[in-house]
């Protein structure tokens, strides 16, 4: 505990970007869980369920690459500002869809807030090397993503709570965390701002050009490619685990919203425990165990989340969600470490939002056959098969270290002026 409350008060651009994201993400857990109880109260709400997660998951498609090549192009923070601000006032705009039959304006609000949501979550990935040492660099992935799973845990019980009061708090306050977390990152300070190391050099090229270069150098990568087939792997099953959640607080228990942020919360507390897990052991491992911790991390991970799926009761579902949910926090730590140590500068914004685009395609996918599954397939089963799915990661990832296929790449350069020294030039495509 005493390396994250050192972090917090010796790092003041630290403290300040962790102080906003805690209110914007406990505002995003009282709009989910509000946005997910008024699809519930739609006539047939395993397809409206499915079609929110699907307006969400289609914008970031186009916003990725987007996202990707602007946060290598200017500068992180401002772009980062904006996102906030216009997720504001598509927040305020939900309150427009109570007590509304049609779900049109509930879809292409839920769209609008993904597809500026990128913006902000890479960018916030991308300038954490630039505004912690190398020493804290550990500590403030850990506490980056721990405590994204405490706002779940808390923003999930608070959001099922505030559910049952009225949805416009809900959406107001989602609006208002915005707002602060802009306040919050418009207090960053860096002599150096936050652009890209030799963003200079790049203002020529296109963004289609930079984007591709981003590509080509995430394929030359091979960990960062089996990072992006791990991210795959996870979603294929994840996309429905977003759905179920929802359909079995609601129809499998007959717990209402209540069950919603009571599965949620579960979730988050598993999270939170696999956090702390993974935190130590990132501390320890060497990066060949780092490779086989990841294996087996993703077996708990898939076969608790079967035997959630099977459990006659919520308050033995929610141990198994937890346990399934501390397996994917275990591996998140660790691999997320391994691409700030690797990722170079110039690159990170398109290759965080590349992940985050792959896993949400992905997702998008797993939505849609488990939406129309939910015509033909219980809840029951169609959670078994997603557990088996996320599973399969396992399998890939064990084949690809087997096969020498996962080399460690070098260490990044600890500073700026020894990184332009080894590149003086970006890559040159061919």
């Amino acid at each position: 505990m005493s390396a994250f409350t050192r972090l917090l008060r010796s790092n003041p651009n630290y403290r300040w970007t962790w102080t906003g994201q805690v209110v914007s993400e406990i505002g995003d857990h009282f709009n989910n869980i509000a946005v997910l109880s008024l699809a519930m109260e739609h006539a047939n709400p395993g397809i409206v369920v499915t079609a929110v997660f699907l307006s969400r998951a289609v914008p970031m498609l186009a916003a990725g690459p987007i996202a990707g090549v602007l946060l290598d192009r200017l500068d992180r923070k401002r772009v980062m500002i904006a996102s906030d601000l216009t997720r504001a006032i598509l927040a305020l705009g939900f309150i427009l869809c109570i007590h509304q039959q049609s779900t049109l304006l509930l879809y292409v609000l839920s769209a609008g807030l993904m597809f500026a949501s990128p913006f902000f979550t890479s960018g916030r990935s991308s300038i954490l090397p630039s505004i912690t040492t190398p020493e804290e660099l550990h500590v403030a992935n850990t506490m980056t993503q721990t405590t994204s799973w405490a706002s779940l845990t808390v923003g999930a019980f608070l959001g099922a709570a505030g559910a049952q009061y009225g949805y416009r708090i809900a959406f107001a306050f989602n609006a208002l965390s915005f707002i602060v977390s802009a306040l919050c990152i418009s207090a960053l300070r860096r002599p150096e701002g936050f652009r890209a190391a030799g963003i200079a050099r790049k203002t020529e090229e296109t963004g289609f050009v930079q984007f591709r270069d981003g590509l080509r150098y995430m394929r030359a990568t091979p960990l960062l490619f089996g990072l992006a087939m791990v991210s795959v792997g996870w979603a294929s099953g994840g996309g429905a685990a977003q759905i179920l959640f929802t359909l079995f607080g609601e129809k499998v228990f007959n717990a209402g919203p209540l069950g919603i942020g009571v599965i949620w919360g579960f979730a988050g507390i598993g999270l939170l425990i696999g956090g702390w897990v993974g935190y130590w052991l990132g501390k320890r491992l060497t990066f060949v165990q780092y490779k086989r911790t990841i294996a087996v991390v993703y077996v708990i991970h898939g076969g608790a989340y079967i035997l959630f799926s099977q459990m006659p009761t919520l308050a033995l579902a929610c141990v198994f969600i937890a346990l399934s949910r501390a397996g994917v926090a275990v591996s998140s730590v660790l691999n997320f470490s391994q691409l700030l140590r690797h990722v170079e500068d110039r690159f990170r914004g398109r290759v965080f939002a590349t992940l985050e685009s792959l896993t949400w395609s992905t997702m998008m996918i797993s939505m849609m056959a488990a939406g129309a599954a939910t015509t033909v397939f219980t809840p029951r089963q169609i959670g078994a098969c997603a557990g088996v799915l996320s599973t399969m990661t396992a399998v890939y990832w064990t084949w690809a270290n087997w096969t020498h296929r996962l080399p460690e790449p070098p260490r990044l350069p600890v500073s700026l002026a020894e990184e332009e020294e080894l590149h003086p030039e970006p890559p040159v495509a061919s």
